[in-house]
């Protein structure tokens, strides 16, 4: 493992690594511990009990932080017709078809997102191969392949953040900023909790949350106490 920096094993300190804490004292100490000269991210990190690799126990979504993520996202929309204009007056990015399609293809990426109307689907789909790497491929479980675009753009731009369970059973998610204000940071958190649970699959057995971190770009892990919510 690399070796950490002198800032970072300061900040680590502070943390009892044998702890969890209840969320309004991690996010004090989050604050203590975020040492970096820009706006970390903070960001919540699960550890679940399921089985990624069965089809029952996938774990997809999207949801609105009630605060938002602190980040402007780009939103690029695939459209055609109506709904071109429609995601224009919503505050789209960039919309188009082909033209961008071409764009993507010759290496450019200067977006956050992706919303693409079901009838753009055959065509944006040739661009798995160069978007689901990167996580940026359009999909109707998070809300973003959909005729609803004046919906889909707002929600975005308010603070929508996707979750998705890896192959190791952890699903990241960022929460808002370091400048957040406490109370903010705590309930984006509280949101989120909330709806990972409500996504739980009824075929996962035993502890379902097994654990919980809360930790900044450059700061170290801080575990919170869930046992509310198992």
């Amino acid at each position: 493992m690399a070796k950490r920096g002198k800032r970072y094993q300061e900040a680590a300190k502070l943390v009892d690594r044998s702890k969890t804490y209840e969320i309004n004292e991690a996010v004090a100490l989050l604050k203590e511990t975020a040492k970096a000269k820009f706006d970390e991210t903070v960001e919540v990190a699960f550890r679940l009990g399921v089985d990624p690799k069965k089809a029952d126990q996938q774990i997809r979504g999207a949801f609105v932080l009630p605060h938002g993520t602190g980040k402007t996202q780009r939103v690029l929309v695939f459209a055609k017709g109506e709904k071109v204009k429609e995601a224009e007056a919503a505050g789209a990015d960039y919309v188009g078809d082909q033209d961008l399609i071409n764009k993507i293809n010759q290496g450019w990426f200067e977006f956050d997102v992706i919303v693409a109307t079901p009838d753009m689907m055959a065509e944006v789909g040739k661009l798995g191969r160069v978007l689901g790497p990167k996580g940026l491929m359009p999909n109707p479980k998070t809300g973003t392949v959909t005729f609803e675009v004046e919906k889909a753009i707002k929600e975005i731009k308010a603070g929508k953040v996707e979750y998705r369970v890896d192959k190791q059973s952890n699903i990241h998610v960022p929460i808002g900023k370091i400048s957040f204000d406490n109370q903010k940071l705590a309930e984006n958190f509280v949101a989120l909790v909330e709806t990972i649970v409500k996504a739980k699959p009824q075929a996962a057995k035993g502890i379902y949350m097994r654990n919980v971190a809360l930790t900044s770009t450059m700061g170290p892990g801080i575990r919170i106490d869930v046992s509310n919510y198992r």
